[in-house]
């Protein structure tokens, strides 16, 4: 008999799916127009993504892409693929332009120690700010467009006739005149010799044939069949496994350890202490226990005695932070971001004033997968293996914590099990790179454990907002003024940002807010507490999209109109805004007749290139139990890549957004965070998930938006509306748990 103690949980879904009576697991079915797009996808991408899907034979017509001779195009992907669809879209970019057969199109990941080599050759490598698309299409165009010119040149080189008599289309080169015929497998090691006399013009959105199609994923099978290998999956020859218990207070440090208690422990290796430092995407103070296997790692890490020099952040408690908030909006002035005419003036002689204060809560990344890195330091060199979002900023990080040249550094990427900001290397790199130090060339994978990856994030900000709007006889807004608080990203990551006392993010979708008030006065009070915050899905706007458009719809009720009529005459001159705003009210059927307790609710969005317009459906019981039954969503991102994606973001962003609003909060209990799992830290369940539905009011032109954070900032205020338009009842602060809605 053989016994498989490796219980992994590849082995788990792959057992229990092939029992009988075993596991259902659910899926999604596409359309037949997205069937009709798909082929035969297995092997497309290898399951460790940062090794080539091939043998590697061919001929590398550019940085970008290697023809095999059997016409196999492997596409290099810069960007870090973690459920956003960009090991499909970027090479779709790169194929537009080649004029490959989309059948034999493979990716992996382009390498971050060959950009560095190279004066970075892959460019944009640092996966955030929704601009996979949008910050690096035309140069992928660019690139594919070069490699079909030179391929075309080769050909016509063959059979010595001028370029321009040739054309290209999946992955064959003709001769017009003559019918002649050369595949680019037979033509690519000839065009990678080629330099071209100038480069050439890449195609305009009215000239596509495959962008803008609704193409499978190319990541979808090996996800299905369990073959990804993510962050935490990597398994090396005589590794070690480890996991970390970091300071319960930021700025706390290890005073002693005894290692003795655990010494004799099954598998135990040893401990490495960290030294803390208090800023910056530095080590805090720490442990790690290192064992032959990582269960063995965690018990043991359980056991170990520590004992803490607290530090002077004790005293602080979520509680207290919020009434200090208050506290400063009503007392200081801020730092001016925004003043047009005269709102304080024209406030006082308002023949109505409407106010309100509007908060949200530190929220945590809590991504499927805890953070974690798999780290070997050896003979002067350093090898990670890690889901990242940030290849180039792990490879500086690993490069500095061992003291070994970047250029000696090399990062494998993986699959990431989510990112939501949260994987842009806070330290699991440096713990890693400190542990493998310690191991005489053994390789080690760390794996945070969820508890430790609450209590070792960099949180989301809290900020809180005061609004005033002073409206005329009319009812319509006459002077706006609005004062934020709230921590700085930039403080924590790039303190050279903060221009002024002011951080743009924190005041993104305030400062530019879209609606046509003639005197506006907006303020920024930075209040850094002693926990690090970060970027978070759609930073800063997250939380401002839902005090804004809250807001506006507590003005429009105080005027007395329809809280669409009233946004369309603040955006009479939007025309942009105002055709996506009409598109969803006329596919969410916007007034149509409910049952008592179920009410629509609206917000708009301006972010990241793209505008995104919601309306959600919401029913409350009379005990106050809220449903979010539907979000219908229409936006303009411009154009296309692959519409499919486009929709599976939107559902992402409207689950992830409805997280945080129902849910979502980090709390402070004398310094420390008090939520360490899903227990407490709850997300949405399925059976809570609303239907989505995604129109699009597409623009066209030169723009191209953003789509993996988009959607998020409308989903919040959309539903606090529909809940007050239902209830009565207004919600001013997230998460909306707190709030007794009751009604009837």
């Amino acid at each position: 008999m053989t016994l498989n103690r490796e219980l992994t949980r590849r082995n788990f879904i792959v057992t229990t799916a092939a029992a009988g009576g075993g596991m259902a697991l659910g899926f999604y079915l596409p359309g037949p127009q997205v069937l009709a797009a798909t082929t035969d996808l297995e092997g497309a991408i290898s399951g460790k993504p940062w090794i080539p899907p091939t043998d590697g034979a061919g001929a590398e017509v550019n940085a970008w892409l290697l023809i095999s001779p059997d016409d196999t195009v492997t596409i290099r992907v810069a960007q870090s693929e973690m459920g956003e669809g960009v090991f499909t879209s970027m090479p779709m970019i790169i194929a537009e332009e080649l004029q490959c057969d989309w059948s034999k199109v493979k990716a992996e990941y382009a390498s971050a120690h060959r950009s560095l080599q190279e004066g970075g050759v892959y460019k944009r490598m640092s996966t955030n700010g929704s601009g996979a698309v949008r910050r690096s299409r035309e140069y992928l165009q660019q690139a594919g467009a070069s490699a079909r010119e030179r391929l075309i040149q080769a050909a016509a080189t063959e059979w010595k006739v001028p370029a321009s008599s040739c054309t290209a289309k999946d992955s064959v080169v003709t001769h017009t005149a003559t019918g002649r015929t050369l595949r680019y497998g037979e033509l690519a090691s000839a065009a990678a010799t080629i330099q071209l006399a100038q480069e050439p013009a890449i195609k305009t959105p009215d000239q596509y044939t495959l962008m803008g199609k609704p193409l499978a994923r190319l990541d979808t099978p090996l996800k299905v069949n369990g073959s990804a290998i993510f962050g935490a999956d990597v398994r090396l020859p005589n590794m070690l496994f480890a996991t970390t218990k970091t300071s319960p207070i930021v700025g706390a440090k290890v005073k002693s350890y005894d290692f003795n208690a655990i010494r004799n422990r099954p598998g135990v290796h040893s401990v490495v202490e960290f030294q803390g430092e208090d800023k910056g995407r530095g080590l805090r103070s720490g442990v790690a226990v290192v064992a032959d296997t990582w269960w063995r790692a965690k018990t043991a890490l359980e056991l170990l005695p520590i004992e803490w020099d607290y530090g002077p952040n004790t005293h602080i408690n979520s509680k207290d932070v919020a009434l200090r908030d208050l506290e400063v909006l009503n007392e200081k002035t801020g730092a001016v971001v925004l003043d047009e005419g005269n709102a304080l003036g024209t406030m006082k002689s308002a023949a109505q004033v409407v106010e309100a204060v509007y908060s949200a809560p530190h929220q945590a990344h809590a991504t499927m997968e805890p953070l974690g890195c798999t780290a070997q330091v050896k003979d002067n060199r350093v090898d990670i293996w890690l889901g990242t979002q940030g290849p180039e900023g792990a490879l500086q990080d690993a490069a500095r914590q061992s003291g070994v040249a970047p250029e000696n550094v090399y990062v494998h990427n993986c699959f990431l099990g989510g990112g939501f900001g949260g994987r842009g290397s806070r330290s699991e790199v440096r713990q890693a790179v400190e542990i493998a130090k310690t191991l005489g060339g053994r390789p080690v994978n760390l794996l945070w454990t969820r508890e430790e990856d609450m209590n070792n994030d960099y949180y989301n900000p809290s900020p809180m907002a005061k609004f005033q709007a002073g409206l005329g006889a009319d009812g319509m807004p006459v002077a706006w003024f609005n004062r934020i608080t709230s921590d700085s990203i930039f403080y924590w990551l790039r303190p050279e940002m903060v221009a002024n006392g002011i951080d743009r993010i924190a005041v993104g979708g305030l400062a530019n807010m879209p609606y046509r008030i003639p005197n506006k006065r907006v303020e920024f009070i930075m209040r850094n507490k002693h926990i690090p915050v970060s970027f978070w899905r759609a930073p800063g706007v997250n939380h401002n999209i839902f005090m804004l458009e809250s807001f506006i719809d507590e003005v429009a009720h105080a005027s007395g109109k329809d809280p669409i009529e009233f946004r369309r005459a603040l955006l009479s001159d939007a025309p942009h805004l105002l055709n996506v705003l009409d598109k969803v009210v006329e596919k969410a059927d916007w007034g149509k007749s409910l049952p008592e307790g179920t009410a629509q609710g609206f917000a708009i969005s301006d972010s990241f290139g793209t505008i995104v317009a919601e309306v959600a459906q919401v029913s409350v019981s009379k005990r106050g139990e809220v449903n979010v039954e539907k979000v219908v969503c229409a936006l303009d991102c411009g154009n296309t890549i692959n519409p499919l994606i486009i929709e599976h973001q939107v559902e992402s962003c409207i689950a992830y957004g409805l997280s945080a609003a129902l849910y979502g909060e980090i709390t402070l209990k004398d310094g420390r965070v008090e939520q360490s799992n899903f227990d407490d830290y709850p997300i949405m369940k399925l059976g809570e998930m609303p239907e989505v539905e995604t129109h699009f009011a597409l623009s066209g032109g030169d723009k191209w938006g953003g789509i993996g954070e988009a959607a998020l900032p409308a989903a919040p205020p959309a539903v606090a509306n529909a809940i007050f338009r239902a209830t009565g009842k207004r919600i001013r602060s997230i998460p909306f748990k707190h709030h007794d809605l009751s009604w009837g």
